[in-house]
């Protein structure tokens, strides 16, 4: 049995004990399905609203995937450019860093009213959760550039351009995949809060409305549609870091 499979093993096993221990709890306390309704009852609604959740999810997954893009897209290049231009570092590191500290809710009626109710605000919005760990792991590992690697380009007489491309870059892969690690995961929630913010289609939006009507169970569905997301997600970008850094071993 491959790694791979063995985690999704222990994933599966782990998921079964905590379904089991829930149902009983809900079971055993006599909860009520408006306040936590047991795994069974969110799997029935999986199963009769399948083709509406789904196409939901589709919407999400759609808006996440295209804000992980052009996150990480940005996130590369911003961190080049702070690793190469001493200006743009002076001055635009600290813009990076506040922006961070800002509440995605504040910013999320703004997206909003800039870019509409569709698309365009919930790909910003989740580009702009996942653009500061790309950008700070790249730049991290673009600056701890072993001293070595950097003294054997002087030897060799290398440009500024080809020590950044093939050594500088190369040694700074597996931290950029650190940094995609998070933004994977990170991505759908950006996602969601801008459907939460404004928006008539997605899992962000079916949460709103079911919650709003006390319909938990609906809202448990949603949630397990995107847990599944962010995990697919995830195991597509681990992946795609390990192929990137084949000579990066790394452990469970």
């Amino acid at each position: 049995m491959s790694e791979f499979q063995r985690r999704i093993v222990r994933g599966l096993v782990t998921a079964v004990l905590l379904m089991g221990a829930w149902e009983l709890a809900v079971r055993g306390l006599r909860l009520p399905s408006y306040m936590l309704p047991p795994p069974s009852r969110v799997a029935e609604v999986l199963v009769a609203r399948a083709d509406f959740l789904f196409h939901q999810a589709g919407i999400t997954a759609y808006e996440t995937v295209l804000g992980l893009v052009f996150g990480v897209v940005g996130g590369v290049v911003l961190a080049l450019t702070l690793s190469v231009l001493p200006l743009a570092r002076r001055y635009l590191l600290p813009v990076v860093v506040v922006s961070q500290a800002l509440p995605v809710f504040a910013i999320a009626p703004l997206l909003v009213l800039w870019f509409g109710f569709g698309l365009a605000s919930k790909i910003v919005m989740a580009s702009l959760i996942i653009f500061f760990p790309v950008t700070s792991a790249f730049y991290d590992g673009l600056r701890r550039t072993d001293p070595d690697l950097l003294d054997y380009a002087k030897l060799v007489r290398a440009t500024p351009w080809q020590t950044l491309m093939l050594i500088r870059v190369p040694a700074a892969l597996p931290a950029l995949g650190s940094g995609l690690r998070v933004a994977a995961v990170f991505a759908p929630i950006g996602a969601i809060v801008g459907e939460w913010v404004g928006s008539s289609q997605g899992l962000g939006f079916v949460m709103l409305q079911a919650n709003a009507r006390a319909q938990a169970d609906m809202v448990f569905a949603a949630l397990v549609l995107l847990a599944a997301m962010a995990l697919l997600l995830r195991t597509i970008v681990d992946k795609t870091t390990r192929a990137m850094t084949p000579w990066q071993s790394e452990q469970a």
